[in-house]
């Protein structure tokens, strides 16, 4: 498998239909930049459709893709290591920040074992039927995936997009369920940044102490000397100091492009993910949006580089999707708000009766109303 092969499968959002978007805006009764970036998210929505104007999101899923790092038993995370299993059955339950939201927005959360360190009895069959292998790698002096770990991830992710579309899920909150993920995705982002350690290393979504972080930035450093060798190839990359849950991510990312499916990116998991996507497909990223600030640096960095601006920032740093799950009422918003607000009426040359003067006038009173408001 070469990633590299994807830039050739994914097109662009469809930007004639942008155009015509665009220009239905300038026609609406409400002036043009009075609802701000809702705008641009209608007809960013409606490049992604094909469609002016745009339609509902009616079948949004959140999914969040979950694995065991080794590199947490280092002590770089507020977790203890293998114990993703409980972030996990805390979803199922419904106890979990992203359990609730989802709840309260009638979204389906569909979850995916890709590596998760723990006996598959201990969650139900239809979450860990796709597990690759248990747990990850201590990516700090060892691999996190042998090459063929590698590509059986990053094919599950291809193949969960493809089954998300083909029932019908029209946009995905993409999130990660891990201990350890975020030293794995600082390390890709400054892998691919060309960074230091020390300057993408954050506390993650647990949070940790000063003692924790040193130890995390330290991991990371060493990481960072088994990764660079390998930056000419993503899924080498991935197999050295990504993951099971990160390369299976990464392939979600690649193929939910190629399937037209728009994606809101959570955290720093799924940012580092989606920058080893750019780097195969330069024009991925067209089909993604940044949900939420994180605060992790590294996520700043990832985002940066793709030129993706987020959406909200709460100062959410508990991951599992929650955050960029926020953002979604936000883009039904922008849908709703282009598709159903209605054009200005049109000025009608007058034949004598005054009948098209009046409603022109009726029309422009309209807008002016509209505009005070």
């Amino acid at each position: 498998m070469n990633l590299d092969d994807f830039s050739d499968l994914i097109e662009r959002p469809d930007g004639g239909v942008r155009r015509d978007a665009e220009e239905r805006r300038e026609r609406r009764a409400v002036p043009p930049g009075a609802l701000g970036r809702l705008d641009e998210l209608g007809e960013w929505l409606s490049a992604a459709q094909q469609s002016v104007p745009v339609r509902a999101v009616g079948q949004p899923r959140v999914v969040l893709f979950a694995g065991d790092h080794g590199v947490a038993e280092l002590g770089v995370s507020g977790r203890a290591a293998g114990t993703t299993h409980e972030l996990v059955r805390a979803a199922l339950d419904g106890a979990s920040p992203v359990a609730v939201l989802a709840r309260r927005f009638s979204v389906p959360v569909r979850i995916v074992d890709a590596g998760i360190d723990c006996d598959p009895e201990l969650l139900p069959e239809s979450v860990v039927r796709h597990r690759v292998r248990r747990g990850s790698g201590r990516i700090d002096i060892e691999d996190a995936l042998s090459a063929e770990e590698a590509e059986r991830a990053v094919r599950l992710g291809m193949a969960i997009a493809d089954e998300e579309a083909d029932s019908g899920t029209d946009l995905v909150v993409l999130g990660d369920l891990s201990v350890g993920g975020t030293t794995a995705a600082a390390t890709l982002v400054a892998a691919l940044c060309g960074t230091d350690a020390s300057v993408v290393t954050g506390r993650g979504g647990a949070g940790i102490d000063d003692l924790a972080w040193m130890r995390k930035c330290a991991a990371i450093r060493d990481a960072l000397r088994r990764a660079r060798p390998v930056l000419g190839d993503q899924l080498e990359l991935l197999a050295t100091v990504g993951g099971a849950d990160l390369a299976a991510m990464t392939g979600f990312l690649l193929q939910s492009a190629v399937r037209r499916m728009p994606v809101i990116l959570d955290g720093v998991v799924a940012s580092a993910c989606a920058l080893v996507a750019q780097r195969a497909a330069f024009r991925a990223p067209d089909w993604w949006l940044a949900g939420q600030v994180s605060g992790e640096p590294a996520q700043a960095k990832a985002l940066d580089r793709m030129a993706l601006t987020p959406l909200l920032d709460h100062g959410v740093t508990v991951g599992e999707g929650a955050g960029a799950l926020l953002a979604l009422p936000l883009v039904q918003a922008a849908a709703a708000l282009a598709a159903e607000l209605p054009e200005r009426t049109p000025v009608v040359a007058d034949d004598g009766s005054g009948t098209e003067a009046a409603e022109d006038a009726a029309g422009q009173d309209e807008v002016r109303n509209l505009d005070a408001t």
